[in-house]
């Protein structure tokens, strides 16, 4: 009785909101574009729940209430809340590794090559304020924790999130290593390296709920491109 109760209840809502929504095309169907704005959204309120409730405290209850959707809707969108952690974490990593492919991508174009030494001082500015975008420490630490019963998230977060990171800024030290202004063996290591050196601190920061002193920070994010630098520039220059 409870089953049929709980299948004719989600009906109803789904009804409700047919009948509310305007109609669109042939059988009322949404856009793509309108059906990838409320993805969109849909996504977007589930991050600053889980941001703020942390996974446990979250459900898809409140997510659809938030978002302004039906629960069959989301339903019909993502299987359980796993599966929406999931799509949150995959915005999140599309957020990161875009401005480290854009990176390689623009100083490949130059007519005449930025220096080495401003390039990563850029970058190492926005991986940092991506790091500590409001609710980015939380994320990381819900993540965390739920690595042990949601082992695929972990490894998800690692080859999709991290490893692409890294050839991402591999490319851009090979492209940095063709134009003359460093030098390096290995470029796979020296990315990780790079990204270690200017992370790693902050992270285990953000991962214990340790809050940052930006003064530090910064010194360490300018001693950490100097490092690296030291490393890497031609003996001759």
């Amino acid at each position: 009785m409870r089953v049929a109760a709980k299948a004719m209840r989600h009906k109803m809502e789904a009804v409700a909101e047919r009948d509310a929504a305007p109609k669109r095309g042939t059988g009322g169907r949404p856009t793509r574009e309108e059906a990838a704005r409320r993805e969109a959204r849909i996504v977007e309120v589930a991050t600053q729940l889980f941001i703020e409730r942390g996974f446990d405290a979250t459900s898809i209850d409140a997510v659809a209430q938030a978002a302004g959707v039906s629960k069959p809707t989301l339903y019909a969108r993502y299987d359980d809340k796993r599966a929406l952690f999931e799509a949150v974490l995959k915005e999140r990593i599309r957020g990161w590794l875009g401005s480290l492919s854009t990176a390689a991508e623009v100083q490949a174009l130059q007519a005449e090559p930025r220096d080495a030494g401003t390039v990563l001082d850029e970058l190492s500015r926005t991986l940092l304020a991506r790091a500590q975008a409001p609710g980015a420490s939380r994320l990381t630490r819900c993540i965390t924790a739920q690595a042990l019963q949601f082992p695929d998230l972990a490894t998800l977060a690692y080859e999709e999130g991290w490893l692409r990171g890294v050839r991402a800024v591999t490319r851009l030290l090979e492209v940095l290593d063709s134009q003359g202004q460093i030098v390096i063996d290995d470029a796979e290591v020296a990315a990780d390296l790079f990204l270690n050196l200017v992370l790693g601190h902050s992270s285990r920061l953000a991962l214990y709920g340790i809050e940052v002193d930006p003064e530090a920070q910064e010194r360490r994010r300018r001693a950490a491109i100097v490092l690296f630098l030291a490393g890497v520039r031609p003996t001759s220059r």
